[in-house]
């Protein structure tokens, strides 16, 4: 099968790069037809200023005429697949592959109204700019002749948000790049040296990273040391939080580079995932987590419907905590670090390994193209 890779895809976020890799592992054809705008913009609700969005947008906007020539002068294909972020992509392609008789995907992956609207809450729900960014998205998962998300809930979820009937859309986890996090498994935890407890990521609502803060101050006089990497929607809130407390043993670093993440994670102890309350946050599995398992550490993460897909709460290696609870985070923390010294050396989640890498994400790929009607007669060439 000849798939086409189309659109202004962010090749930055590791789910693009796993899905591209996993599809191409799993033996299928795999032509790319892309434009890049997004290098260097890791927070896309984070440009800011006036300037910046219409640059991004003229950018965006001006990509398509030449994406569109070069689309058509490709050779005979069998799909095309639209990835993150894909709602302008989509809404453009879908006549140009209809007139080519190819059938399109698209990988939401992240739907943009939940995110702005729910999730971060940056426009109200009857914003003029919410409601186009709704009707927006409900036409696209609509045009596509198939959708995916990352998890079995976060699909159900979208199928309320727009109305689609039950089961319309499908699933494909984002998985990890394992040869970017090998394993590491936890030793013995020398007397004396304190215990180290890590989070990294955007600083959004779904983080949760003021519970994180809460938990640090709770744990203040315990020999245990916070390190939080990132920066976000939430730093001025996590500045002023940490302003107004004396916790000597937290260490804020707002950026490290994505191959250098693995030695902040074998130095841990324990690592955190996601805190947050919203639906959302209920609704997905972060790159993280992902991460975290392959690297085989401990992992402390709210429970949601989304977690139990992959994992159960069985500590020492997985504490699955309530959403939004600063004191639980406290606890489970204190707890793994109580016992910390005692254990035998940990070899947490290693049967997961050949579930989450590039080659399963193309098999659960592969998978959902075998339920699609559409797909099922170019999949089987």
């Amino acid at each position: 099968m000849k798939i086409v890779l189309w659109g202004t895809y962010d090749t930055g976020k590791p789910r693009v790069r796993l899905l591209r890799d996993g599809i191409r592992e799993n033996g299928f054809e795999l032509i790319e037809c892309h434009t890049d705008i997004w290098s260097g913009i890791e927070d896309k609700s984070q440009v800011s200023s006036i300037f910046g969005k219409l640059a991004l947008m003229l950018h965006l906007f001006f990509s398509y005429p030449s994406l569109i020539w070069r689309y058509l002068r490709l050779p005979a294909h069998d799909l095309v697949l639209v990835s993150y972020p894909g709602l302008l992509d989509v809404l453009v392609i879908r006549c140009f592959a209809w007139l080519r008789r190819v059938p399109v995907a698209w990988d939401i992956f992240i739907s943009t109204y939940d995110t702005v609207v729910d999730d971060r809450r940056l426009l109200g729900v009857r914003h003029p700019v919410a409601r186009m960014l709704w009707w927006l998205e409900w036409l696209a998962v609509r045009v596509a002749n198939g959708i995916f998300m990352d998890t079995e809930a976060h699909a159900r979820r979208l199928e309320g948000l727009f109305r689609l009937r039950d089961g319309e859309c499908g699933m494909v986890w984002v998985g990890v790049e394992t040869e970017k996090f090998p394993s590491s498994p936890t030793t013995f935890r020398k007397p004396g040296k304190p215990f180290q407890v890590l989070f990294y990521g955007q600083f959004i609502p779904l983080h949760g990273i003021e519970y994180i803060v809460e938990a640090a101050s709770l744990l203040r006089d315990e020999e245990i040391d916070w390190i939080l990497i990132g920066k976000g929607q939430e730093t001025l809130h996590i500045r002023q939080m940490l302003a107004n407390l004396s916790l000597p043993r937290l260490h804020w670093l707002e950026w490290v580079d994505y191959p250098n993440l693995i030695t902040w994670i074998q130095q841990a102890d324990i690592c955190l995932g996601i805190f947050g309350c919203s639906e959302k946050a209920a609704n997905v599995i972060p790159n993280k987590v992902y991460q975290i398992i392959a690297a085989q550490k401990p992992l402390i993460t709210r429970d949601s419907p989304a977690i139990r897909e992959l994992l159960q709460h069985r500590p020492p290696c997985v504490a699955l905590i309530p959403a939004g609870n600063g004191v639980a985070l406290a606890h489970a923390v204190k707890s793994h670090a109580d016992i910390s010294t005692n254990y035998n050396p940990l070899h947490c989640h290693s049967n997961l390994a050949n579930r989450i890498d590039a080659a399963a994400i193309g098999i659960q790929f592969r998978q959902w193209l075998l339920t699609k009607e559409d797909f099922k007669t170019n999949n089987e060439n």
